[in-house]
């Protein structure tokens, strides 16, 4: 029998054992608890280790590591706490943190980070590749945080330490008008967000009175060499959201060290009432400087807009508006590689039926321009694609169902096309800028043949230019002499050109002397109209770097010398617009009697009547396109891309005209039509291509505000003839045939011509024709095509051999007078 002492040794040593097992139990528990989140390990303030990083990790929206070690931290108050692995002895290492919240069967990423650590490696590299993150806690709330194996397994030290949380220094910010503040330093606590992570700013609230576009800035030359950046938010100091903000869009350059401008500039809409909260911090610098906000009072748009989305409209190049199929409606043409496709317009506003025409052979797509224009005369436009190596000509056939291609073989670095009678015989010949090289052209013999010539190259050639940078033509009659002039907007160095029809083919660069070639200036294209109502064609060189010019035509038809333009750019509106663009168009968008200018910026720069443009801006946004009226609804449209931008009728009256040529060409490309009424009379001139890239409308647009009659409206057609509509009806479509309203004979002989019978089967007799001095006598028909010649100037003319339909007479003097008048042919 054992002894009470054996016994109890033994029931000590027993004892000891299970002690020793126990110990080693939760030693095991502590070291490999936190190897999933179930078991994290609990932390408080303080350094933890890390001996290596192999428990099972959670994927998530933030972490999708395989391997992960995993803490729980839940504080007493609320706090600013700091996760850092940021520490001397964690030198080299490269680690890798997220913290979440709810449960570890519905984990919610709240914050994490990765690099911000700042201790250098001083080995192979200087980076850090620690981490560290400040964040708010509440109390009593739950937050996981678990380092995982994004870059490796080894092990490390981390520490978690907590502190007050800092006074929000959003709920301080110091309130602001208008006027120039004073940053002294940027030392105060900043809030991290989405759009700043820097530790420091200074906050401003600022509070406008109504709606302003606003501009806060760094950019005064008091601090040349500075680098500032700032944020704007909207919302609550506890729910705040970026709005705008901005970094280096400063201009004003540095004089020490580098020329770089790091200082900052933004432009913005703000709500009146609502508060708008400004922090500018030490993302580069605490240095002190100034800051100017300036309000500007939001002028209402004089037209809006209303943009729809079109699915079919599918093509690669969505450039051009014109009318396609011969009813003056504008329609969409699309270009891909081998098909053209055209959105043709309907009845129902905003309605369009579709074709898709194949194109074979291979074209050269019009990564440049794109012009269009009825080139042989069937009643169906056909279309110019400018390309970089060359263009190609889309021709349509007599009944306008199907396209050819014809691709010349000549290099041309295209810029602006264009279609334009060049020598006024009635045919459009096809007309491209030449970027490298003097200007091209191809003249129409008006049986389909084009014939290359090349500017002051090709024996015979006109002079359109003899030097490269050309980007942009536009073809008008700048001094009202009944032909068209050119002029040929230029980058890349040299000065813009006008370049004066002498007839005969014959143009004279009379840039120097119209004092419109000034440089330095860089413009892709220019926006030209009568913008002061005055019955001549005014110059705004609109730049696509640098500043604009406005030069105003000063045409003196009492005397036959060539007036020098005026500049007037000063207090214009142009000499303050900052905003830039390769494609700028005239034309008038209210309606309200006066031409604008769509160029960059996401504005309109709106005539205001007296030589002075006030830009408006569009929230939605605006830019150029081709330009028509898609809805019929007598207000210009813009298409650009897929979305056309229809203009919502603002009560302002307007005036269509549409064109259809006979013994000119058949577009009346080059004509000008006049409009008079209790305004006066305004001008446009039909064109085929303005702007730089894109082909608008052939038809001409005039609005005439609040007023309710036009007295006359007057086309003068290359031809010479003129037509004149007494009194027509606004607010509608006025549909002219050269020739068919023909301006009196008194307009050059007192005794008036009149023929008679009309209508008649068999002969006209001429009154009074004997008192002019006859040079020629033809016959057209509505399509332009000559179908009789008159050798004798006879009182009576033969017209049994014709068949039945309209026809026009025409009469051209020895000292350059026409007369036109239309008549029927019965049988």
């Amino acid at each position: 029998m054992k002894s009470k002492t054996t016994q109890y040794s033994k029931n000590r040593k027993d004892i000891i054992l299970k002690l020793c097992f126990l110990i080693a139990l939760l030693s095991y528990q502590m070291n490999y608890s936190q190897d999933s989140c179930d078991t994290a390990l609990p932390l408080t303030a303080g350094v933890v280790t890390v001996d290596v990083i192999d428990g099972a990790n959670i994927t998530t929206g933030c972490s999708t590591s395989a391997l992960a070690e995993w803490y729980i931290y839940t504080p007493t108050n609320d706090y600013s706490v700091t996760v850092t692995s940021d520490l001397s002895q964690n030198i080299c290492k490269d680690t890798n943190f997220e913290v979440y919240t709810g449960t570890c069967g519905s984990l919610t990423c709240f914050t994490g980070d990765d690099d911000s650590g700042v201790i250098q490696c001083n080995t192979g590299n200087t980076n850090s590749y620690l981490s560290t993150k400040t964040f708010n806690v509440v109390a009593g709330t739950v937050y996981y945080i678990m380092w995982n194996n994004q870059w490796n397994t080894n092990g490390f030290d981390f520490e978690l330490s907590e502190a007050p949380i800092p006074p929000n220094p959003c709920l301080t910010a110091t309130p602001i008008t208008a006027g120039i503040t004073t940053v002294n330093a940027i030392n105060t606590t900043n809030l991290s967000t989405s759009c700043s992570t820097s530790s420091k700013a200074e906050w401003y609230s600022y509070t406008p009175s109504q709606d302003y576009e606003v501009t806060i800035s760094s950019d005064l030359i008091e601090n040349i060499c500075k680098n500032t950046n700032f944020n704007v938010y909207t919302g609550t100091c506890t729910a705040l959201n970026c709005f705008v903000g901005d970094d280096n869009s400063g201009t004003i350059q540095c004089n020490s060290g580098n020329t770089n401008s790091y200082l900052s500039t933004k432009t913005f809409v703000v709500t009146g009432g609502v508060t708008y909260y400004i922090a500018w911090d030490n993302r580069w610098s605490t240095d002190g400087f100034n800051f100017e906000l300036t309000e500007t009072t939001i002028i209402p748009p004089p037209i809006s807009y209303i943009k729809e989305t079109v699915s079919t409209i599918t093509s690669q190049y969505k450039l051009c508006i014109v009318d396609m199929n011969g009813d003056y409606k504008d329609d969409i043409a699309g270009v891909n590689a081998n098909s053209l496709k055209v959105h043709y317009q309907g009845t129902t506003a905003g309605a369009f039926s579709i074709t898709d025409f194949p194109i074979t052979g291979t074209s050269k797509m019009p990564s440049w321009s794109l012009a269009a224009g009825d080139y042989n005369r069937d009643g169906y436009n056909d279309i110019i694609l400018g390309n970089g190596q060359g263009l190609s000509v889309w021709t349509s056939n007599s009944t306008g169902t199907a396209y050819s291609n014809f691709t010349p073989s000549e290099y041309i670095f295209c810029q602006r096309t264009n279609f334009a009678d060049l020598n006024n015989d009635g045919h459009l010949d096809v007309f491209s800028c030449h970027d490298i090289a003097p200007n091209v052209y191809y003249l129409n013999d008006g049986n389909g043949n084009l014939t290359y010539y090349q500017s002051s190259v090709t024996p015979g050639a006109m002079n359109l230019g003899s030097t490269g940078g050309n980007y942009s033509t536009l073809f008008t009659d700048f001094d009202n002499d009944g032909d068209t002039d050119v002029f040929i907007s230029k980058c890349s160095g040299p000065p813009c050109e006008l370049h004066r029809n002498d007839g005969d083919g014959v143009y004279t660069n009379i840039s120097a002397l119209a004092q419109i070639d000034i440089t330095p200036i860089q413009t892709w294209s220019s926006a030209i109209a009568d913008f002061d109502n005055d019955g001549d064609m005014d110059i705004i060189i609109t730049a696509s770097s640098g500043t604009h010019k406005y030069f105003q035509n000063n045409l003196d038809t009492t005397n036959n010398v060539e007036e020098a333009y005026t500049n007037i750019t000063a207090g214009s509106g142009w000499d303050t617009n900052p905003t830039t663009n390769i494609d700028n168009v005239a034309y008038d968008f209210d309606n309200d009697g006066y031409v604008d200018v769509l160029g960059g910026g996401n504005k309109i720069m709106f005539n205001q009547g007296n030589s002075v443009f006030s830009e408006v801006k569009y929230s939605n946004g605006i830019s150029v396109g081709a330009i028509g009226d898609l809805n019929n609804d007598g207000f210009l449209d813009i298409l650009n891309g897929n979305v056309i931008s229809y203009a919502v009728p603002n009560g302002n009256n307007w005036v269509k005209v549409t064109l259809e040529g006979v013994q000119s060409n058949i577009n009346g490309i080059g004509a000008r039509v006049e409009i008079h009424g209790s305004w006066g009379k305004q001008i446009r001139d039909i064109r085929s291509g303005e702007g730089f890239r894109y082909m608008s409308s052939l038809n001409a647009h005039f609005g005439i505000g609040t007023a309710t009659a036009v007295n006359q409206i007057v086309i003068k057609w290359p031809s010479g003839i003129v037509d004149v509509i007494n009194n027509p009806s606004p607010n509608q479509t006025t549909h002219v045939i050269e020739g068919s309203s023909p301006l009196s004979s008194t307009s050059f002989n007192a005794n008036q011509v009149k023929i008679y019978p009309n209508p008649s089967s068999n002969f006209l007799s001429i009154i009074n024709i004997e008192t002019l001095n006859v040079k020629e006598m033809n016959i057209y028909d509505t399509t332009g095509k000559q179908v009789k010649t008159i050798s004798d100037f006879y009182s009576s003319i033969k017209i049994s051999d014709l068949a039945e339909g309209l026809y026009i007479l025409t009469i051209k003097t020895e000292d350059g007078g026409t007369l036109s008048e239309q008549f029927i042919k019965t049988n």
